[in-house]
């Protein structure tokens, strides 16, 4: 073995190894990252979502809203039931979107202002889970499919509108209730309009929102029903239910927390998620697949005897393996010089066989040869050297004996 060299070869990564191997990675979060902002700038736009009176999506309700406010309605948007409730008068008609989303405690706070308020509310689609509060003397029935369908009734909104489309939510009154039944599909109304105990004060039901929508306001008659259920006072409230409402969370179990924040994360993460996980597990087994037992190859340049001795002396160095690189010596040396003593190479390794063979062979030898060839790992770098000197003079002298 040569003698280590000064300088030490490092083993450490590149600037552009390291580019190299992470440009990959870098480049799918880069997309994703793209990918992120592009979605949303494209939400942040106008789209607020399905009857909302600032959204000009097919689904949106700005179209009726400009008509109201170009009759001398002034609306007002309220994402919260206190905005809603506060805002409310006797001059004002208070439009609720979706009345089943609303918890039995707004339901409560809601049906409360309903009745102390002198005012007309308007709820779009209620059902089951809001009528027994909000609505007491109706039930819902089975869904009816969105259609063009005549009033069949009195109401003067209902006969000056003419047939306009709707469905959805059907309703059953309870025998004796005074009400107006419009727009029947098999029997049962999907407009009811409920007169309240005093004043002017009453309630409309909408079975299905179809009337509002940007896309279906220019149907037969559905912005002019639209205009006289929603436009009958200076003042219209449209509450649209939302999650940033404090009040929804007043009655929620509190182990439920969990439960409720996950039922808002929308199922295409969790399964995009789930997708990302396999894919990473493929990916993990495909870098760390063994395609079998390790071959040799040949080189494609010639190599050095010398060059190779030198760069495993420097990583022995590096390392501090003296006792590797002296086993590798003596294991070397042991395995040259047994032919020569007439000892078989499978026991060059064993001292019991190798030893006598050698000091029949060279019995003035001034070295121990014991301690030379398995004798205990160099202390420190110089002894090491020493040990590589004294094995190269052993093997010589074996050699010219």
């Amino acid at each position: 073995m040569s003698r280590p060299a000064a300088e030490s070869t490092s083993t450490a990564l590149s600037a552009h190894q390291i580019w190299t191997r992470a440009r990959g990675a870098a480049l799918v979060l880069a997309l994703i990252l793209i990918g992120g902002i592009a979605l949303a700038t494209v939400r942040s736009t106008e789209s607020h979502g399905a009857l909302d009176p600032r959204s000009a999506d097919p689904t949106g309700s700005r179209a009726v809203a400009e008509l109201l406010r170009d009759s001398g309605v002034t609306v007002t948007t309220a994402t919260t039931l206190d905005e809603a409730t506060a805002a409310t008068d006797s001059r004002t008609t208070l439009l609720v979107t979706t009345p089943d989303l609303l918890t039995e405690t707004q339901q409560a706070t809601l049906r409360a202002t309903m009745t102390r308020s002198d005012t007309r509310t308007v709820l779009i689609g209620a059902g089951q889970a809001s009528l027994p509060t909000l609505a007491p003397d109706v039930t819902s029935a089975a869904d009816a499919p969105v259609a063009n369908r005549s009033p069949a009734c009195t109401l003067p909104a209902a006969t000056r509108a003419g047939s306009a489309e709707l469905g959805g939510e059907r309703y059953v009154i309870t025998p004796g209730t005074e009400a107006d039944a419009c727009y029947p599909a098999d029997g049962s109304p999907t407009l009811v309009r409920l007169p309240g105990s005093t004043g002017t004060a009453d309630t409309v039901l909408l079975g299905s929102p179809d009337i509002l929508y940007n896309n279906r306001l220019d149907q037969q008659g559905n912005a002019s029903l639209a205009l006289q259920l929603l436009g009958s006072r200076p003042h219209l409230v449209w509450y649209l239910p939302s999650l940033a409402d404090t009040s929804a969370t007043t009655d929620a179990p509190a182990g439920d927390t969990t439960d409720n924040f996950l039922s808002l994360i929308p199922s295409g993460w969790l399964w995009g998620t789930l997708q990302l996980a396999v894919a990473a597990l493929l990916a993990a087994i495909w870098r760390g697949r063994r395609l079998g037992p390790l071959v040799t190859e040949r080189l494609p340049v010639a190599v050095r005897a010398s060059e190779t001795t030198e760069g495993r002396a420097r990583l022995y160095r590096k390392t501090d393996a003296r006792d590797r690189a002296a086993t590798v010596l003596r294991s070397a040396t042991r395995t040259r010089i047994a032919p020569l003593l007439g000892v078989p190479v499978q026991d060059a390794h064993a001292p019991e066989r190798l030893l006598p063979a050698l000091s029949a062979r060279l019995p003035e030898t001034t070295a121990d040869p014991r301690t030379l060839l398995f004798g205990p790992a160099p202390a420190d770098d110089a002894t090491l050297i020493r040990l590589a000197d004294q094995l190269d003079a052993l093997e010589r002298e074996v050699r010219t004996s």
